[in-house]
């Protein structure tokens, strides 16, 4: 099958690369045209680097490639007009809007402050939120909101191996699983669908750095990607220590098409089996 979104329009968030990278990519080959933003700059908490022009460059490049058009620009998710100018943009050239796909996000680790907190509570859910407002004037009914949680939203307690920022991250997951359920209930009437994807870990810069080397293999002076890897593997009854982005890139190109016109409001697990030891798993009340 081809073509599974010919003639829509998606917005993506956290597109310069990783999963919004091949977010874009996958619907630009499925047809759709992308407007695409990321921040390209660094966040003070986070030990990783973010994205940079260069990398948003590059999903221009691979998005044309495919024979679609593509908006790109830079914006904070965590400033809502930045978003609202993006769309709007990408809305004046395109014509309408089908898709959104609230991709970005971060995980802070090696400190303990309270920003550290924040700063990901500010990207990871009212990004969410913002991306959401911004595109809400625009869509029509059988558009689609597509969220990304995390299997750390359906996980009791907190994610703390990386301290105040891991329990931002498990905080501000589980309200954007519990923000799809409920703008699910708000736009079904729209005939606009909600629906949310809980992946495990995934391949990108915020698993594949020396932080989480050491976070999963403490005992080790310098470990390697490698050298995690086992420890990964250990936390899937599957055996899978993460997924591509690509393997991400599938579940939402399933409910960024008409496939899905009557799923709405779905916390759709990506894990590997990692919540089966912890039962049946669903939205946080």
């Amino acid at each position: 099958m081809s073509g599974r979104v010919e003639g829509k329009v998606a917005f993506i968030t956290g597109a310069a690369r990783g999963q919004g990278r091949s977010h874009a990519v996958r619907l630009a080959e499925e047809g759709a045209d992308i407007i695409a933003v990321d921040l390209l700059e660094d966040i003070g908490t986070a030990p990783y680097p973010m994205a940079t022009k260069e990398d948003l460059a590059e999903t221009v490049r691979l998005v044309e490639a495919t024979g679609r058009r593509i908006v790109a620009r830079q914006a904070d998710v965590r400033v809502l007009s930045q978003l609202q100018e993006a769309v709007d943009a990408g809305v004046a050239e395109f014509g309408k809007l089908d898709v959104v796909v609230a991709q970005a996000g971060i995980l802070t680790m090696g400190t303990n402050t309270p920003q550290a907190f924040f700063d990901v509570v500010q990207v990871n859910l009212v990004g969410v939120l913002n991306t959401t407002t911004a595109a809400a004037p625009h869509l029509l009914p059988g558009a689609s909101i597509i969220l990304t949680g995390s299997t750390a939203a359906l996980l009791k307690g907190s994610v703390d191996i990386t301290g105040a920022g891991g329990l931002g991250y498990a905080h501000s997951k589980r309200h954007v699983a519990r923000i799809g359920h409920d703008l699910a209930s708000v736009y079904a009437a729209q005939r606009i669908r909600v629906n949310v994807i809980h992946p495990t870990n995934v391949d990108s810069g915020m698993m594949d750095n020396d932080f989480m080397y050491h976070a999963f293999r403490p005992d080790l002076d310098a470990p390697t990607r490698e050298d995690m890897i086992p420890s990964l593997e250990t936390k899937s009854p599957m055996g899978v220590p993460w997924l591509t982005p690509a393997e991400i890139s599938a579940a939402v190109l399933y409910f960024a098409s008409d496939e899905s016109q009557w799923v709405t409001g779905q916390q759709l697990k990506l894990d590997g089996g990692q919540l089966l030891p912890v039962g049946d798993a669903g939205v946080p009340s």
